[in-house]
């Protein structure tokens, strides 16, 4: 297809989309409320960009359910045949939506001070921080509540909407429906309410509907203001305070035509991609059909076979359990029928009755033949119980204990029990793994595996520099090293070569079986061990436009009523300089490395050194009256990042902004000082801002690089003068924001 007709097909679609051509039915799914599962009902944007309906998002705030308000009295059911007009009207909505009425955990009855303004996105499972004024900070979706009326009235083509004016039975079809009215109305009723000659004859009216959105979408925030800009970092719809002085002051905005053209356009391109790959996505869903068809079949197989071994499992305990109950079953009567006979051997030995009853009758024999004949018997019987009678023993042991079953064992082999299955490799995590002298690796396992029992990373050295002369850097490439059994879901490896090129991998075992290994990642160790420290609040802080965080670990640069003042100050070349901060941790010694983030949105960032004879100079100095051409590091656009340092300074400052890394010319006549880009050759002197920058100080060799910390590549170095105490040193001017990496902050609380 060519270029011509591309764009001709592309046109189309947006055309059929503005005149709403495409189908509506079909699309149910992504009109369900997440946490309902009904079609929404006012929709509410999150923050996360997920819309919610806004009882939904009620609910998961209430703390007391007595409120006489009801933000769902307004809601129509999605089977109701009937629509009627919303009670309170969206007008009242929005207003107590905007004052804050509404009751949630986060505001106290009586109060407008929040406690607990936070609830778990329905869609993405992430927390979501409403601030200080709860849902009133919400836009409501009114794009989405049209699709979901037109969905409704497709649904419901059969059933009219009736006027909200005529009285049973009269009752009559709407015709029309005044957006400024709020109402729907039959033919008459229109035409009463709505005279010729008066201010309601001006009234905006559509065809019959019940979805009754305002005809300008109001800044939340600001009441009375209209929404005209768009805030790339929040990704929301402002008003001109919101730039002004708001919460978006700091943010970079674009305005709304141009953001309306920008999403549109590529929204309108996405379509256009899906609706052209038609054919591969039938296919694809002819795969997962035959995909799910398989998993039905194979996961029936898998429970008859589970079933088969428990079947099997359970006779053979039955079997087993006959038998042993068997055998004390026998021993039980064996042992009873020795005691009873012996019972009736010693009831013989009672007067009168058995042996000595018998006994006492031949005694009355006289005849001595016939008494010595039948008493030479009797008294070897007498003599053999008189001997029992003197040394007693049981005929029986009473006690079973040999026959005491100990089944825990097997109890712990059957909890134990689980499919006997290779286990899936787990995945490395690269965007929580950080590698430094130490790594630290974080892994993950697909959602439906099974439990493992522990887990093995191994790492082996790829090349880089030997740390010792006498060590090549191929004498242990290619050597994989393992740690210790690791039963969590990360693993710390120490002792790493700087400068070096490292592989990582790991597998799980369960079961005596080991999965696959993932696939190996690779990780560049810095150029030196990493330097731990925080942001220093006390020296040259300022605290009128900058904020640090509580654990001290992120600067941010606001905008504030001195920035303004300050701007008033001087009529003419009006000059706001850096506000500076510094680690709390200086170097006087050795070989230090550390990284951080520069938001994408900052303004201007310097980074770098400097020492503490520099500092004391630049905190006593009134930067906001004095002039950038005097002091080449003030940060002020006026091509002083061009300058060329010929001696050796006691600081090194990098500029970073708008996305952009800036480098220094070098100088012609200085071989000491290196960059990426050649003399004169402005344009290849501005790179893309790495996600991750990483400084390293050479205290002893005076020279200081700067560094793409993700992928280690030096992006610039010269000398610096380390003749007194050194410290990360951070300027911002403008919007900004510095976040030290997770380990360097970690490595200094630990210390």
């Amino acid at each position: 297809m060519s270029d011509s007709e591309d764009m001709t097909e592309f046109a189309s679609i947006v055309e059929r989309i503005e005149r709403g051509e495409v189908p509506i039915k079909n699309i149910e799914r992504e009109l369900i409320c997440p946490i309902c599962k009904e079609l929404f009902t006012h929709p509410l944007i999150l923050p996360c960009q997920h819309s919610v309906c806004h009882k939904c998002v009620r609910e998961l705030l209430m703390l007391n359910h007595d409120d006489s308000f009801d933000a769902g009295s307004e809601c129509s059911l999605p089977g109701s045949p009937r629509s009627r007009v919303p009670s309170p009207s969206m007008e009242r909505l929005d207003r107590l939506v905007r004052s804050g009425s509404v009751s949630s955990p986060g505001w106290r009855r009586g109060s407008v001070t929040p406690r607990i303004t936070t609830i778990p996105c329905p869609g993405c499972q992430h927390d979501i921080d409403l601030g200080e004024r709860g849902i009133s900070m919400l836009f409501r979706n009114f794009t989405l509540e049209s699709i979901v009326e037109r969905y409704r009235q497709a649904a419901r083509a059969a059933v009219a909407i009736m006027c909200n004016l005529c009285k049973p039975p009269q009752l009559q079809e709407a015709t029309k429906s005044c957006m400024d009215c709020k109402a729907s109305f039959c033919n008459e009723c229109f035409k009463l309410h709505h005279p010729w000659g008066t201010p309601k004859a001006q009234h905006e009216y559509v065809g019959p509907t019940t979805n009754f959105r305002p005809k300008v979408l109001m800044c939340p925030e600001h009441e009375m203001e209209k929404v005209n800009m768009y805030c790339e970092v929040c990704k929301r719809p402002v008003c001109h305070l919101c730039k002004l002085g708001g919460s978006h002051a700091n943010h970079k905005v674009t305005s709304m035509s141009s953001a309306y053209k920008i999403l549109k356009e590529k929204l309108a391109k996405s379509i256009h991609y899906l609706i052209s790959k038609e054919d591969q996505v039938r296919a694809q869903i002819t795969d997962l059909e035959t995909l799910i068809n398989q998993t039905e079949e194979n996961g029936q197989l898998a429970e008859r076979r589970a079933n088969e071994h428990f079947e099997r499992l359970f006779e053979t305990l039955q079997e087993r359990k006959s038998e042993m109950l068997r055998s004390i079953e026998q021993s039980r009567n064996r042992r009873l029928d020795q005691l009873k006979g012996q019972v009736e051997e010693y009831q013989g030995m009672l007067e009168n009755s058995g042996l000595v009853g018998y006994a006492q009758e031949v005694l009355k024999e006289t005849d001595q033949s016939c008494f010595v004949q039948t008493a030479k018997q009797l008294h070897v019987r007498i003599q053999k119980a008189t001997e029992s009678l003197r040394t007693f023993h049981p005929a029986a042991d009473p006690c079973f204990d040999e026959f005491v079953l100990d089944t825990s064992r097997e109890e712990t082999l059957l909890k134990e029990m689980c499919f006997g299955g290779v286990p899936d490799p787990p995945l490395i995590d690269l965007s929580n793994s950080r590698v430094y002298n130490e790594a630290s690796i974080h892994w993950r396992l697909s959602e439906d595996s099974l439990p493992t029992d522990h887990h093995v990373l191994e790492y082996r050295r790829l090349g880089g520099q030997s740390p010792c002369p006498s060590q090549s850097d191929g004498e242990d490439s290619g050597l994989w090293r393992s740690t210790e059994r690791v039963y969590g879901p990360s693993a710390l490896v120490s002792d790493l070569d700087p400068d070096t090129l490292y592989s990582f991998r790991v597998r799980s075992c369960r079961n005596s079986m080991f999965s696959p290994y993932s696939p190996e990642v690779t990780f560049h160790t810095p150029p030196a061990p990493a330097f731990g420290f925080l942001f220093n609040d006390k020296c040259g802080f300022s605290t009128e436009r900058l904020v640090l965080n509580k654990r001290r670990d992120l600067v941010e640069s606001v905008a504030g009523m001195g920035f303004l003042l300050a701007a008033d100050r001087v009529q003419t070349g009006s000059y706001i300089g850096l506000d500076y901060i510094i680690g709390d941790t200086g170097i006087s010694q050795g070989r230090h490395f550390w990284a951080f983030r520069v938001e994408p949105y900052s303004f201007m960032v310097k980074v770098g050194v400097a020492s503490d004879s520099k500092l004391l100079e630049w905190f006593h100095n009134p930067r906001d009256t004095s002039s950038p051409r005097y002091d080449h590091d003030s940060g002020h656009d006026s091509g002083s990042e061009d300058t060329c340092y010929e001696l050796s300074q006691p600081f090194t400052l990098l500029t970073l902004g708008m996305g952009k890394v800036f480098i220094p010319k070098a100088s012609s006549s200085s071989s000491s000082v290196s960059s990426v880009s050649t003399v004169g050759d402005h344009g290849s002197r501005i790179l893309p801002m790495p996600q991750r920058m990483g400084v390293c100080l050479d205290y002893d060799a005076c020279r200081v690089y700067f560094y793409d910390a993700d992928s280690m590549r030096c992006l610039y170095e010269r000398p610096v003068d380390c003749s007194g105490t050194m410290y990360p040193a951070f300027g911002l001017m403008g919007s900004g924001k510095v976040q030290l990496e997770e380990f360097i902050m970690a490595k200094r609380l630990t210390f």
